[in-house]
């Protein structure tokens, strides 16, 4: 009973000082509302992000390796990226993927892929710079893709390089308006493509395994529109088999490609292998630094705002003197009345606070109306956020409060 006494009574107090002295407890409060603000809106964002990025990376799979012309990172326990190392290099190449596929055991899928930008026309609509995706047989498989209406291409019609297409689902309702697509056409550079099916809707990703705004053919018929020789970011997707570790197919696949370039043991790599790990730990340490940053920019506003409450509540003291007077007159023990400033306190600061988080809610809410980004104040940032605003509201009346508990009765009834 004692604790919800001092809780009501000090919301109580805390909504007076709110009404009384509005001006001055806004401008004290604004400090904890911009701490709060800057903190939690870098924790929005930065998990917002973190979120956006392990979702794609989990749709490339944690056994999934990239054989390509560059790396994804600078060599280990470097920070330069020596790209002059890798401009000469070969690309990867279709019968190099065959001869994975024969040597591997332990891969489910190798599939070679590489794409352009085109235009498309179908009648009198036109899609311009869209990526023209080639591969090989496994690629709706390796990146789990969905499709939404038709079907996949037979293994016989990519091997054949048979002039059939799937379209994304904004290329597809792009020429296609309320229509379905599947068994009509459409041309990309002279050619005259049948579409088989649209892939599922999936909203973009950082990797480039989206397929909205990509239109996918069988990779010997984008053979025919451009040299497969030129850099156009050949790759060759290799897709380990279930419980295989990635460790292991790295070192496997590693092996096959220097035997097949014919590269000498004492020679470097002439081709890297990518993963997701490889920037797995380095998104780690960039988040991490990122979090710092947000208790930096906000630590020193939440600071003014200690100060600022600390002010309102040496003000509080000064204005209820009599009061407490009167109160340990009547019996009230030290404790309780600095328990009932120390709760004011926390009250005062957890408003500000608040007001903070409802700032950033509505900055969220119109980021992901008006942009393609989906940003979220998570439950856990919102606890972050009002911990935070009770911590700092404890902290700041520590000293207001000590100095009402310890008031003489007798003083305090007498003061002027």
């Amino acid at each position: 009973m004692l604790i919800i006494r001092l809780i009501v009574e000090s919301f109580r107090f805390a909504y007076n000082s709110l009404v009384v002295n509005q001006l001055r407890t806004f401008l004290s409060l604004l400090g904890i509302t911009i701490g709060i603000f800057c903190i939690i809106s870098v924790f929005t964002i930065i998990d917002s992000l973190e979120r956006t990025i392990r979702d794609s990376m989990s749709k490339l799979g944690s056994n999934v390796i990239y054989i390509q012309k560059f790396p994804w990172t600078p060599p280990p326990g470097e920070t330069e990226y020596p790209w002059w190392k890798y401009i000469n290099r070969p690309v990867p190449s279709l019968s190099e993927t065959q001869e994975i596929l024969r040597r591997s055991s332990l891969s489910q899928y190798a599939v070679f892929t590489y794409g352009f930008n085109r235009t498309i026309k179908s009648g009198g609509n036109n899609a311009e710079n869209v990526t023209i995706l080639g591969a090989s047989n496994g690629l709706i498989e390796t990146w789990s893709l969905k499709i939404a209406n038709g079907r996949p291409f037979t293994e016989d019609e990519i091997n054949a390089g048979s002039n059939f297409a799937m379209l994304g689902s904004t290329i597809a309702d792009q020429l296609f308006p309320g229509m379905s697509p599947v068994g009509k056409s459409i041309k990309i550079q002279g050619f005259t493509i049948f579409i088989v099916g649209v892939f599922e809707k999936m909203g973009d990703d950082i990797f480039g395994t989206s397929m909205d705004k990509r239109v996918l053919l069988p990779v010997k018929v984008i053979a025919r529109m451009v040299d497969p020789k030129m850099d156009m970011g050949q790759s060759i997707i290799v897709k380990g088999k279930a419980d295989v570790p990635a460790s292991r197919l790295t070192e496997e696949l590693e092996g096959i490609m220097r035997s097949i370039r014919r590269i000498k043991p004492s020679a470097e790599n002439d081709f890297a292998l990518n993963e997701v790990s490889l920037i797995s730990g380095q998104l780690d340490s960039l988040f991490k630094v990122f979090n710092i940053a947000g208790w930096i920019i906000g630590g020193f506003a939440i600071l003014v705002g200690g100060f600022g409450i600390a002010n309102i509540m040496f003000v509080s003291v000064k204005e209820r003197t009599k009061i407490i007077g009167l109160q340990k007159a009547l019996g009230a023990k030290s404790r309780f009345i600095l328990l009932e400033f120390l709760f004011e306190a926390s009250v005062l600061s957890l408003i500000g606070g608040a007001i903070g988080l409802l700032i950033i809610y509505t900055l969220t809410f119109v980021v992901s109306k008006t942009l393609d980004f989906n940003l979220v104040l998570t439950l856990g940032n919102i606890v972050t956020g009002l911990v935070i605003s009770i911590v700092i509201g404890l902290i700041a009346g520590v000293v207001p409060a000590r100095a009402a508990a310890r008031l003489d009765p007798v003083t305090a009834m007498n003061t002027v």
